[in-house]
């Protein structure tokens, strides 16, 4: 199996060296991932300036390529500036849950989505940040539920999110809106923006959200096409 990694917190994410351990008992392992932070940049790409790609060393003989650009950029340069063919794209692990709305604005999904663009079946993997460092230690868990049950054969896309001392894991849909956002002014004409988890996520057990704080690993098939198919069908001969 050939493996390609991003991570969206950047090159230097503390985590990012340990998933590149635990993938090397799968395959053979690519690490490309953003020269600096890039939370938020869902699947934006940059193709009207040049990129700034450099091979470095991540840890003691472990290597990747610092590309000067977004996660789905990462796996472009990966599928096609390397010109190699993977079986499979990790991305995370995310420092803080991709779950519900947040889903489209994740770099973290984003890798994935644009991986699947490319043909190439894909993981997202996130946490808690309190979590981070521990939660490596889940990934033999959440590989053996993708194996055993053969999740790859129903769906090319997953979205995991891993609590802390998670209870088991749970097949999930997204949820809704799992933050409250707001502007707020800084000073002049400066805002920020800044938000609250929500604390009523409706009962739903099979969301993401409410499985993840119900500690279980939510585990989302994801799809990237936006058609909506159910309406495509019932207005295709119009």
């Amino acid at each position: 199996m050939k493996i390609l990694i991003t991570n969206d917190d950047g090159i230097r994410s503390p985590v990012l060296p340990l998933l590149a351990r635990w993938a090397q008992q799968l395959g053979e392992v690519t690490v490309a991932a953003p020269k600096v932070e890039q939370s938020g940049k869902s699947q934006a790409i940059h193709f009207s300036r040049e990129i700034e790609i450099t091979e470095m060393e991540i840890a003691p003989g472990l290597t990747g390529y610092a590309v000067d650009s977004t996660p789905a950029d990462c796996v472009r340069f990966g599928v096609l500036g390397l010109q190699q063919k993977y079986d499979l794209i990790l991305s995370g692990i995310n420092r803080g849950y991709n779950l519900g709305d947040d889903i489209v604005y994740s770099g973290t999904c984003g890798a994935i989505f644009e991986g699947a663009r490319l043909g190439v079946k894909g993981l997202a993997l996130s946490t808690d940040p309190a979590n981070l460092m521990h939660a490596p230690e889940m990934l033999d868990r959440v590989w053996e539920f993708l194996s055993k049950n053969r999740l790859y054969d129903h769906n090319p896309l997953y979205n995991v999110n891993i609590p802390e001392s998670p209870k088991g894991l749970r097949i999930t849909k997204q949820g809704g809106m799992f933050f409250c956002d707001t502007f707020i002014r800084s000073k002049g004409h400066m805002y920020v923006q800044s938000g609250d988890i929500r604390k009523d996520t409706g009962s739903d057990p099979t969301t993401d959200i409410n499985a993840v704080r119900a500690g279980l690993i939510s585990v989302t098939p994801l799809i990237a096409t936006r058609t909506e198919m159910a309406v495509f069908e019932q207005l295709k001969d119009l």
